[in-house]
């Protein structure tokens, strides 16, 4: 009896697409620039902006009404945000070291006379706290805003949970809705070859394929010092906390590669919440932690903001003491938290950060050409981290995950 030909997975697919877009943004450039290449690319990340609010809706007030205590949801919660901190400080704290030893911003020129526009102010955290909380749920839902449905799913399923049995047939279609949601998840990711294929072909027909020669320092600075980070800090969290490597790497890798070839980290959110599950962590911590993540837990966004940061102060020649960077640090903590889940994000909060500290806003200008790439590396460790912190969160509660045995 022969073998069955196993088919190649969604992950082979996904990877065939990168590889295909850029050999058509570097051999056909002209097409590469065309509308049709980039609507692969929109057509793909609007099918996947339309599974997040109903999907998070659901799973949360789902999960938290089906956990039976608020209490329970409070301790993951505390739980998360401690997990978030310590991790996000690590990074802040390899990007400044990455950048002070590696030095990428040295012999760049920044051409102070180019600024038109005017830099936005840096995001506070009272405005931040503010902007958790909605006061439309559907204007929430609408533009798609991860911390204000979350909090009001955990309102909601806080009040639901607190109802009883009143609100069994609300908690039943919300259970509903989340699993109609996790498979209309996989026909939309049944498009992913093809808007990675277009995201590609056009990033690279746009910028071209030697846009990083004059910032391949830059480049190389920021893939090694988040390799760095991975290894010695999200690594040894793992390990810490007796997390499966052989599973999670499975669970993860898909959610990674969407986030990487897109670079955009919502477009990785609906998978990463279902591998998560599928590994075991259960509904109501990997429904919290990862969404709430992607506005406290950004750790390629966080590293690369400290390098960035720093990279422009060299490139101007204004010398930066240890204290000033420092305060640098302290202002990035607060600052990377309203980092949202999509494309480029970091350099608004870039452009704000450098206003702070009186360098030039010229250099976001010059970080922009390059910005494709550099955006592509730290949103797939944004997904990577965020995974892993709800895998962590699991096993703090005690919850078992798959074993290794069973990759």
């Amino acid at each position: 009896m022969g073998r069955a030909v196993k088919r190649p997975s969604l992950t082979f697919w996904i990877v065939f697409a990168m590889a295909a877009g850029i050999l058509t943004g570097v051999f056909f450039p002209n097409a590469s620039r065309g509308a049709w290449m980039s609507l692969l690319a929109t057509v793909f990340l609007r099918l996947i902006r339309s599974i997040i609010a109903p999907l998070l809706f659901g799973s949360l007030v789902a999960g938290l009404a089906g956990s039976g205590s608020l209490k329970t949801m409070g301790r993951v919660g505390l739980k998360a945000l401690v997990y978030f901190e310590v991790v996000t400080t690590f990074a802040l704290a390899v990007g400044l070291a990455a950048v002070n030893i590696a030095r990428p911003g040295a012999g760049v020129q920044i051409q102070s006379a180019a600024a038109t526009t005017a830099a936005p102010a840096p995001i506070s955290f009272p405005s931040l706290v503010e902007h958790a909380f909605p006061a439309s749920i559907a204007d929430a839902w609408a533009r798609g805003d991860v911390l204000e449905i979350v909090v009001f799913a955990l309102l909601f399923g806080a009040a639901a949970s607190a109802a009883g049995a009143k609100a069994r047939p609300v908690v039943d279609f919300c259970a509903a809705l989340a699993e109609t949601m996790f498979r209309y998840t996989r026909y939309v990711m049944y498009t992913a070859p093809f808007g990675v294929f277009g995201a590609m072909a056009a990033a690279i027909g746009k910028n071209g394929p030697g846009v990083l020669i004059g910032l391949g320092k830059l480049l190389l600075t920021l893939y090694v010092a988040l390799a760095v980070f991975v290894l010695c800090v999200l690594l040894p969290a793992a390990l810490l906390a007796r997390v499966p490597l052989r599973p999670f790497i499975h669970a993860v890798r898909e959610p990674f590669l969407i986030a990487f070839s897109t670079s955009a980290s919502e477009a990785a959110l609906p998978l990463a919440l279902e591998n998560m599950e599928t590994l075991g962590v259960p509904n109501h911590i990997a429904a919290f932690v990862i969404p709430a993540g992607y506005s406290f837990n950004l750790d390629g966004s966080t590293l690369y903001l400290a390098l960035a940061a720093m990279f422009v102060a060299q490139a101007a020649n204004a010398p930066m003491p240890l204290g000033r960077q420092l305060a640098l640090m302290v202002t990035l903590m607060l600052t990377s938290k309203g980092v949202g889940g999509v494309p480029r994000a970091a350099l608004v909060i870039l452009a704000g950060t450098l206003a702070s500290f009186q360098l030039p806003a010229e250099g976001v200008a010059v970080l922009l050409g390059a910005d494709v790439l550099l955006d592509m590396v730290r949103t797939s460790v944004n997904v990577l981290g965020n995974c892993l912190a709800s895998a962590v969160v699991a096993r703090w509660e005690g919850v078992k995950l798959a074993a290794s045995s069973a990759a």
